[in-house]
């Protein structure tokens, strides 16, 4: 459900003439972001709950753990993305097409991914080159850091403060930023005179409030809170959370707040009936956009 969510929003994104403002824009990455971490993460913690555990080569944990940072980072800064792109959109409307135009949108997404990337290598380099020589059990689904430090024979604290460092800076500033802009945008949703404009300012922004809530309330409660209120087993949930929940409702809550993807995945499906699926859709099955569908409207799409 998840992978064929977020793939089924870029694709939409991608081919759909209706889709083709930054906010889409950025949604496609977003989804493709979460495509990819439920990818990296899912099946391997699948295999561990189905067997009871599973082994993992050091070069594939190594990979995994790159891919799994690169990912939260990526959606961090995404988010930040999207969240300056509501406040360009409601605080200076006049001005949004020339602000946000190609140029910075493609700038501001290729330095994400790019920036994303090179800060998890810096925190994977740093765990993986200590030195590993005693047990080699990992007490989680993934190879999460704190898992991985404590098999380390070597002197862990370097890695710890770097990795803290990192992930307080790269978690925390976002965070920051995105209430700085929210804080300007309910400042002048609030000065709008009509009842229906401050609703239909604030339903622009409300599925991309929701996705932030969801996603740094789990992420700050494991990296940015004290470590010895939480136990193992909540910190395993947790995890979880933001690595199969998040991927699986950030297509979801997009869909059902948004008519301009509502009405694309009803032309998808009445392109379905007629003649089959496209071949993009094709591979992701109408199956998964029936099952969309049936969320967004249960008596009007459901057959």
């Amino acid at each position: 459900m998840a992978v064929s969510g977020n793939l089924l929003i870029v694709v939409l994104v991608s081919f759909s003439h209706l889709l083709k403002s930054p906010m889409y824009f950025f949604l496609g990455h977003l989804s493709l972001c979460d495509f990819i971490l439920c990818s990296s993460i899912i099946p391997k913690a699948l295999n561990v709950i189905v067997h009871g555990g599973s082994s993992i080569s050091f070069l594939a944990c190594f990979i995994q753990f790159y891919i799994f940072g690169a990912c939260l980072v990526t959606e961090c800064f995404l988010l930040t993305v999207m969240s300056y792109d509501r406040y360009v959109a409601i605080c200076n409307p006049l001005s949004y097409i020339l602000i946000m135009n190609f140029n910075l949108c493609l700038f501001l997404v290729a330095g994400t991914w790019l920036a994303a990337f090179f800060i998890s290598f810096i925190s994977s380099f740093m765990i993986f080159t200590l030195d590993f020589c005693g047990p080699d059990a990992i007490d989680h689904l993934y190879c999460d850091p704190s898992p991985i430090l404590e098999l380390s024979c070597s002197d862990t604290f370097p890695a710890k403060l770097e990795t803290s460092l990192l992930t307080t800076i790269v978690g925390l500033l976002p965070f920051v930023l995105i209430i700085v802009t929210y804080v300007y945008i309910f400042t002048t949703i609030l000065g709008i005179a009509s009842n229906t404009g401050r609703q239909k300012a604030f339903s622009t922004c409300s599925s991309h409030l929701s996705v932030v809530c969801a996603f740094y309330g789990t992420l700050i409660s494991i990296y940015l809170s004290p470590s010895t209120g939480n136990s193992l087993t909540i910190n395993k949930i947790l995890s979880l959370v933001y690595t199969l929940g998040t991927p699986l409702f950030n297509p979801v809550i997009y869909t059902l707040r948004n008519q301009e993807i509502r009405k694309t995945l009803k032309f998808a499906k009445e392109v379905d009936d007629e003649c089959g699926l496209p071949t993009a859709l094709g591979v992701i099955g109408s199956r998964s956009l029936t099952f969309l569908l049936n969320l967004l409207n249960p008596y009007e799409f459901r057959s």
